[in-house]
């Protein structure tokens, strides 16, 4: 993984960079040159990328024999080297420094440490092609550490010192590649404990050998010397006891404070010489080495003059802790020499220099004896004196404190300020010495309060500058490893202590875990942050052995805690073992340079714009020590007025200065300055767009000769592209980032006059005048929305507690980014148009590369839509390319963020890899294919390109496919259930079909078996069906395979089970079609469950067990067993005459229970219905109550069954229409939720009557039946409601849906519908000069087969329409209930019933006359003919009701609509039959022979047809006449007249 950070991460930097510059670039031709080699770099490093995959694959197992050989080079080299040295030879290389290399080798160090740690925990699991890679990196890391050590031999002067290094050096390799051979055993051996432990050994031993390569550079052996003084100084500390060394009290108190004073004094000068030459660091520790024995030295004293035993132990302490802290400064000191430009080490050594202050302090206030105040004036000094070190040049975050939270802090510490210094005075002036002493305290510890809030706003102002580069945050904080292994390190000391008490062994145990916890949590974040695949595992590697070790440990500490002794005591000793390992494995590995922070680089600008900030916190900090100063001799002699005037002029100083303070924090506050500067760039923009507006109106915008319209059009894409990067950005620093407001803001301002000069510039070049003003319209109202944008951005200045700018500042984000799309997608509109595919090749790229560094639910939405139009349409359409392969290139973006997750969820690193391979291999084959397509746009006709075309295309379907396989391969599972669900859906449909099949009473059996030759398979299958539920809810929380495996066998036993239980219902024979059903309906419900249990599996796969799906996948668990045990009952019943009824009817309560909890269930159904439907599924509610009461009367097994049978359907089909039609878009929330209500009162209270005949048929009574009465009214009362929530539904517009009226209303329209849609079909086939084959006529077929069924439902409404009318006429005394001519039996002896069946049957007619013109069986004049017909005898059957009915009659009303609907219909289809027709004559071609006596012939052959036809068309008149004369004598008297009037 090391060739990708050396070559890919900064070569994708590279171009990213070089593109966001393209923009700003004057020039035109170096901007295009610099785009075209950003293009290159991007298109080289995709190809290096594949190809360095692929070697990875091929060389996979030679990395650890490659690694080795390489280090033994190594080892060769640094013996050359010594001998070079010894000759002098050695020289340095160009560019060579000690600095430089010392530095070099201390970064090679911690990347050697850390590949170690992962070599080693690769070698431990016995993973060959990660432990090659980490072997790799290894050498790598030696290479690097080689060349460092061979430099500072090189450049130092000290030859002992220049020997030692080469031979460290060379030893450091030697153990390197012992360890690495010994890693290749152990690989041969995993698990083995004795070739780990050997790993360990020679692990340990590389380890000491880097250490010691370290202490070779020039200063670190000075920072040992002091490191070594300092322990050697405090061994004196491990006395039993501290004779008195014969000085007075006084002396002693005094030698003590001068060498306090010289030990803090030397602290700070540490501090300052880590800015410095190693050898300012070297004189400055060797002096701290030396202060700090005349400290301790005076330290001792103290505690042989101390009067009581418990004093000396204080004072000891005290003094044990001023040796701890010193170690830890030297340490850092050290740290910080070996790694100058590490962003932590500097803080680090000055909290340790504040830290030995604050132990000096603590001894001195113990140990002497002042007058009261004295004491607290010394130890304020010395801290004052410890934090001016921060002023010097804050350079380096002090803190994680925001600019407003350090205003926020300046604000509150000037306050506490005020107050002490008050007290300071007024407790000096009164002599109350002990207030004044915490006055002075208390003001101390504001003061360094306000330093460190000064210097961290310094530092944030001075990053904030657009010149300057901010510090970038590491993948971990090395320094928070280091405190963490630390403190574990102590604590576990503690814990293997004999003296250690009970209570301090629980203390410790809290620390080690306050502390592994907190390593856990920062190896999870740096694991979901890094993008490099070995770190992500070896993080998360590192914690596992830390958590387990941890777990192990606070096992051993409980068992010591129960039962105290040595035995308990010596288990704990070994728990710590491993711990410790483990944290200090973790430590190494975090400390690899990669994962450090970047420090920030200040500009000249803004190490300007901090000075007036630092200047008045230094003006500050001098007069403080002064005053304070000032007022200890004050404590002491408050009569001495001209020290109280100074003393005043001290105190104004502080004032002035905290006053100067903040008002340069305001003044400088981050942002602000390129705010304002950007908002000026905007407005000169949007004038300018103006302008050009004005001329483009008034034809007068001169178009720009010096560059391409291409050029122009790309330069506002890329600009377009960069601003969009930057929304978001300058939205998070205006929430809560001051520092990058001002970087964002100029950024985003610099891409604005680029984007506006190009619009122009396009606009110019583009000849309508409307596309012209689009794009400067588009432009503009991008850079309004900006401006807006700014305007917000800078009111909210990065406080994350100006709440009421939150809101404004996320609109104007919004719009922004819709006017970015906007003016986006017009772009790629214009670039697909014009075929250039420049653009979509760079997103394309851009989505490969994000998905490769990304760390990566689960998506496979794929291309295959659009490979299919590209290859076609360039064959046909080639103008069509530019808009397909821009979606092209949008569906390839949201496949390579889908394919970058389901990378991270797939079950191993090696699926996740694969499908990143494959999704790239796709992206270069789509590339392929978009450029292919701009290049056919632009030369349509090239039929080589188009040969390109297709093979790419036919290219990118093969990757599809591959892309497809991969994430399938690491989906099996959940693709499994997918498939498993919609095999279960196929055999519920199946049992559906049996089911109706056995209610009609045709499922017959086969030969002579009977049900119990298959009673035992059905069995046998529904318990491995059982079995299969306990794999399929275990598979979830397996592997892919194991539920793949799962769902696979649950789907085979289920269509087994399905086949022996239809064989089995089948074998009772058809006579028995209610038990037939029953023990269908007992499968069928299995199947749903298992359906139902499939799809939990799926969601709650790979989930949590605490996830909300595990509970879903439970209980969906627990209803397949129910339907199983109820199968199971059923089968056994079914032959039993006396139970059989009981066990359908407890089938069917348990089956309407489920039914119940899916209604009461919050998802909405899959459809909607209307209200009329669920009306008509209420009717089968009160059919089935009244069988349900009348079994329970009789108590016979045959009425119970049927009952069960009739519940099951009527209720389910009522509670899903209810849901269907609650749901419906247009019904109101309210009436929703009643119709929800009442439907579950209806369910709730069919189920109480269900198991009340279950009561009465196990124990019948009278009394028992009484109560049947009851229980159907609660029924009948639901439904009442239900029907009235239902015409809540509907509201005003409410019919009744069994209305013969409607019934024929709608199903009028219908047919209208049908024989529309059936003309236009016609009117399109024509022109026809042979019959039609049935093929090609199959779909007209098939929509006159539709209106056939629109007719015939026609009919039947109609007729019941014609005797619902007929009732009410008769009702009404208008017509005789007999007909007067009944025996003729005439068209209107039926009345309307009559009119409507005529108008059946010419719509039949009509129906078979145009099946047989399409077929070419019959002319269009029969097609005409019918269609007159229906119009015909749809009117008479209007007149028929006309006579009779009311003029206001609402029936009347709707009939007359529909009859017209159908009237227009028919026109319609005569219209298009006849121009039909009139085509086919244009068409007839006449043949004219040339012949004499031919032409003749021909002449007398064609009068004589037309002759022949006049005369048959005479004929036909007369016959018809005669027909109307007959049907007109049966007319009623009254229909003549109104015929007459008419």
């Amino acid at each position: 993984f090391s060739d990708h950070l050396v070559i890919f991460v900064p070569g994708a930097k590279m171009v990213t960079a070089a593109k966001a510059t393209v923009p700003t670039i004057g020039d035109q031709a170096s901007a295009m040159q610099l785009s075209q080699c950003a293009k290159n770099l991007a298109s080289a490093l995709a190809e290096l990328r594949t190809a360095s995959q692929k070697a990875q694959e091929a060389c996979g197992p030679l990395e650890i024999d490659n690694a080795l050989s390489t280090v033994r080079g190594l080892e060769k080299d640094m013996q050359e080297a010594k001998a070079s040295a010894e000759e002098g030879k050695l020289k340095p290389l160009p560019g060579e420094t000690l600095e430089k290399c010392s530095q070099d080798l201390g970064t090679s160090t911690k990347a050697v440490s850390s590949a170690i740690a992962q070599l080693l925990s690769e070698a431990t699991h016995g993973n060959e092609n990660y432990t090659g890679i980490a072997a790799r990196d290894v050498a790598q890391a030696l290479k690097s550490l080689a060349s460092a050590a061979r430099g500072v031999a090189a450049t130092t002067a000290d030859i002992p010192a220049r020997d030692a290094m080469l031979d460290c050096a060379a030893d450091v390799m030697d153990k390197s590649a012992n360890l690495i051979e010994e890693t290749k055993r152990a690989i041969a051996k995993p698990g083995d404990p004795e070739s780990q432990q050997r790993l360990a050994q020679v692990a340990k031993a590389v380890s000491q050998a880097l250490n010691r390569c370290v202490n070779c550079l020039p200063g670190q052996r000075d920072v040992d010397n002091a490191i070594r003084t300092v322990g050697d100084a405090s061994k004196a500390l491990l006395a039993d006891s501290f004779s008195p060394s014969g000085k007075s009290f006084q002396e002693i108190q005094a030698q003590l404070n001068e060498a306090a004073a010289g030990l803090n004094q030397s602290a700070n000068e540490v501090v300052q010489s880590s800015r410095g030459t190693t050898q300012d660091l070297a004189r400055a520790t060797s002096k701290f080495g030396q202060d700090f024995s005349s400290f301790l030295e005076a330290g001792v004293d103290m505690a042989g003059t101390s009067q009581s035993k418990e004093d000396q132990t204080q004072v000891v302490s005290n003094l044990k802790t001023i040796s701890m802290s010193s170690s830890k400064l030297l340490l850092a000191a050290k740290a910080l020499s070996t790694d100058p430009s590490s962003p932590n080490l500097k803080n680090q050594l000055a909290a340790a220099a504040r830290a030995v202050t604050d132990s000096i302090n603590q001894l001195i206030t113990m140990c002497t004896q002042q007058a009261p105040g004295q004491k607290e004036c010394d130890n304020a000094l010395r801290e004052l004196e410890s934090v001016k070190g921060m002023l010097e040049n804050p350079v380096e975050a002090v803190s994680d404190l925001s600019y407003f939270d350090c205003i926020d802090s300046v604000m509150e510490n000037s306050k506490v300020l005020g107050e002490s210094m008050a007290g300071i005075s007024h407790n000096a002036k009164n002599s109350n010495l002990p207030e004044f002493g915490d006055s002075v305290s208390t003001g101390s510890k504001a003061l360094c309060g306000l330093t460190e809030a000064a210097a961290q706003a310094a530092y944030l102002v001075g990053v904030s500058d657009p010149n300057s580069s901010a510090g970038q945050k590491g993948l971990v904080d090395p320094a928070q490893f280091a405190r963490a292994n630390q403190s574990i390190q102590m604590a576990c000391q503690n814990l293997v202590d004999p003296a250690c008490t009970q209570s301090q062994v629980l203390s410790a145990a809290t620390i080690v875990a306050k502390h592994t916890s907190a390593l856990c949590n920062a190896c999870r974040l740096a694991s979901s942050k890094t993008s490099n695949p070995v770190a992500k595992r070896q993080f998360v590697q590192s914690a596992k052995e830390v958590a387990n070790s941890t777990a192990n440990l606070v096992k051993s500490i409980k068992a010591l805690d129960g039962a105290f002794n040595q035995e308990n005591r010596e288990k704990c000793k070994a728990a710590t073992g491993p711990l410790i390992e483990a944290v200090d494995n973790l430590t190494a590995f975090a400390s690899n340079p990669e994962f450090a922070s970047v420090p920030a680089q200040i500009s000249p600008e803004g190490h300007a714009a901090m000075e007036p900030i630092v200047a008045a916190a230094k003006t500050m900090l001098d007069s403080s020590t002064g005053l304070i100063q000032t007022a200890r001799s004050l404590a002491v002699n408050p009569k001495d007025p001209p020290k109280w005037s100074v003393l005043a002029g001290y105190s104004r100083t502080v004032s002035d200065s905290i006053k100067k303070l903040i008002t340069n924090m305001r003044d400088k506050a981050p942002g602000q300055r390129e705010c304002d500067e950007a908002i000026e760039v905007l407005n000169s923009c949007i004038r300018e767009v103006d302008q050009a507006s004005l001329a483009a109106i008034s034809q007068q915008l001169t178009p720009r000769e010096d560059i391409s319209h291409e050029a122009l059009h790309e330069q506002m894409a890329a600009s377009v592209h960069e601003i969009s990067n930057l929304i978001e950005p300058v939205a998070v620093a205006a929430r809560s980032e001051a520092s990058q407001l001002g970087h964002k803001v100029s950024q985003m301002a610099s891409y604005f006059e680029p984007l506006i000069m190009a619009a122009i510039g396009t606009a110019s070049k583009i000849l309508s005048s409307q596309q012209q003003m689009a794009v400067l319209d588009q432009t503009k109202t991008l850079a309004e929305s900006a401006l807006q944008m700014l305007y917000t951005a800078k009111e909210a200045g990065g406080n994350p507690k100006a709440a009421h700018t939150q809101e404004a500042l996320e609109e104007s984000v919004q719009m922004m980014k819709e006017a970015v799309d906007d003016l986006g997608a017009t772009l790629a509109e214009a670039a697909s148009a014009a075929g250039a595919v420049g653009g979509m090749v760079d997103s394309i790229n851009q989505a490969i590369n994000k998905m490769e560094d990304a760390p990566g639910g689960f998506g496979n939405r794929l291309l295959w839509q659009f490979i299919c139009p590209q290859v076609t349409k360039s064959n046909t359409n080639p103008d069509d390319l530019g808009g397909l392969a821009n979606q092209l290139t949008n569906e390839f973006g949201e496949l390579a963020t889908e394919a970058k997750y389901a990378a991270i969820t797939a079950e191993n690193d090696e699926i996740g890899s694969h499908i990143k391979k494959q999704v790239g291999e796709l992206g270069f084959s789509c590339t392929s294919l978009v450029t292919k397509a701009g290049a056919l746009q632009c030369s349509p006709n090239d039929t080589f390109t188009k040969k390109e075309l297709i093979e790419s295309a036919r290219k990118v379907s093969e990757k599809v496919s591959h892309v497809l396989a991969s994430l399938q391969a690491g989906n099996r599972g959940t693709q499994a259930c997918i498939t498993a669900a919609s095999a279960v859906s196929g055999i519920i449909a199946d049992l559906d079909t049996t089911i109706m099949f056995a209610t009609a009473g045709t499922l017959n059996r086969e030969n002579a078996e009977t049900f119990a030759d298959h009673r035992e398979n059905i069995l046998k299958t529904a318990k491995a069906l059982v079995e299969d539920t306990k794999l399929l809810v275990s598979g979830a929380g397996a592997s892919q395979e194991k539920l793949a495996q799962a769902a696979q066998s649950s789907v085979s036993t289920i269509t087994k089970l399905a086949d022996v239980v239809k064989l089995g219902a089948a074998s009772l024979g058809a006579e028995d079609p209610e038990t037939q059903v029953v023990l269908i309906n007992a499968v069928k419900d299995v199947a749903k469950a298992l359906g139902d249990l499939i799809s939990a599996t799926k969601a709650a796969a790979g989930k949590p067990h605490d996830d909300p799906t595990m509970l879903q996948l439970k209980n969906s668990a627990k209803v397949m067993v129910t339907n199983v045990t109820s199968l199971l009952k059923t089968v056994k019943a079914v032959e039993d005459e006396a139970t059989k009824g009981t066990r359908a009817l407890e089938a069917t309560i348990e089956h309407i229970k489920q039914e119940l909890a899916v209604f009461s269930s919050s998802d909405p159904p899959p459809k909607t219905a209307t209200p009329e439907e669920f009306i008509r599924m209420t009717k089968g509610i009160t059919q089935a109550t009244a069988k349900a009461v009348a079994a329970g009367n009789s108590c016979r097994q045959e009425d119970i069954i049927a009952t069960a049978n009739l519940s099951r359907r009527a209720i389910a089909d009522m509670l899903h229409s209810c849901k269907q039609a609650a749901y419906h878009p247009e019904v109101s929330k309210e009436v929703q939720i009643r119709a929800l209500r009442y439907g579950n009162e209806c369910a709730a209270g069919y189920l109480g009557l269900l198991e009340h005949v279950l009561v009465i048929i196990q124990k019948p009574s009278h009394d028992l039946k009484q109560q049947l009465a009851n229980y159907s009214k609660r029924v009948a009362g639901s439904v009442t409601e239900l029907i009235q929530a239902a015409e809540a539904m509907k509201g005003t517009e409410w019919v009744d849906p069994e209305d013969p009226t409607v019934i024929a209303e709608n199903e009028l329209l219908g047919a209208a519908a049908a024989i529309e849609a059936a003309a236009k079909k016609l009117e399109q086939l024509r022109p026809r000069t042979k019959p039609k084959e049935a093929d090609e006529s199959l779909n007209f077929e098939e929509q006159i087969l539709e209106a056939a069924k629109s007719i015939a439902a026609a009919t039947s409404a109609l007729v019941k329409a014609a005797s619902a009318a007929q009732r009410e006429l008769v009702a009404q005394g208008k017509v005789g209930a007999i007909p007067a001519n009944a025996v003729d039996d005439g068209q209107w002896s039926q009345g309307l019933i009559s009119a409507a069946r005529m108008v059946a049957a010419a719509t039949n007619n009509l129906c078979e006359a145009a099946n047989s013109a399409v077929q070419g069986h019959a002319s269009e004049e029969k097609l005409i003919s019918s269609a007159k017909q229906v119009a015909a005898s749809t009117a008479q059957l209007l007149v028929a009701c006309k006579v009779k009915a009311d003029q206001d009659s609402q029936t009347m009303k709707r009939l007359q609509a529909a009859g017209n609907a159908v009237k227009r219909a028919s026109d319609n289809l005569v219209k298009a039959a006849q121009k039909a027709a009139f085509d086919a004559q244009d068409d007839q071609a006449v043949v004219v022979k040339s012949k004499m006596v031919g032409g003749i012939a021909q002449i007398i052959a064609a009068q004589e047809e037309m002759l022949r036809k006049e005369r048959e068309l005479d004929e036909a008149r007369k016959k018809l006449a005669m027909i109307r004369q007959q049907q007109y004598k049966f007319l009623p008297t009254e229909l003549r007249e109104d015929g007459q009037e008419q």
